[in-house]
């Protein structure tokens, strides 16, 4: 009985340290429409959209992590969920200064949001 409460506890502290340690997902995949453009912009110049697919290339060419700024202004990081990760540039490079539609799992954590894509698809206009 000692034993078994013992074993109760630790999972419950492991469990708690992972969630402080990594962050929290929503259980669902969530989908999220809006602008894809560099970091750099978003924060510096309060871009709601790119000024240009152009500019937008020629950030991310130079180093800048292109981001997805929802519609609500929300700056989602994307993110890969395997170790070691990797840079999410490629896979949103060739959707630079456009707006998309993104469905994956959102990770939050101290007012930051992050997005693994599953799937990520130019939005086309009405």
């Amino acid at each position: 009985m000692r034993i078994n409460r013992l074993a109760s506890l630790t999972a419950l502290l492991l469990s708690i340290a992972g969630f402080a340690l990594f962050g929290h997902a929503d259980t669902a995949a969530v989908t999220v429409k809006g602008y894809v453009l560099d970091s750099a912009c978003a924060f510096t110049k309060g871009l709601d959209k790119p000024i240009s697919k152009e500019c937008a290339i020629s950030c991310a060419k130079a180093g800048s992590q292109l981001v997805i700024i929802a519609d609500d202004g929300t700056i989602y990081w994307p993110i890969a969920d395997s170790m070691p990760s990797s840079g999410q540039n490629p896979k949103l490079l060739p959707f630079a200064g456009e707006k998309v539609t993104v469905t994956g799992k959102v990770y939050q954590r101290g007012g930051s949001k992050a997005i693994v894509i599953e799937k990520i698809a130019a939005l086309q206009p009405k």
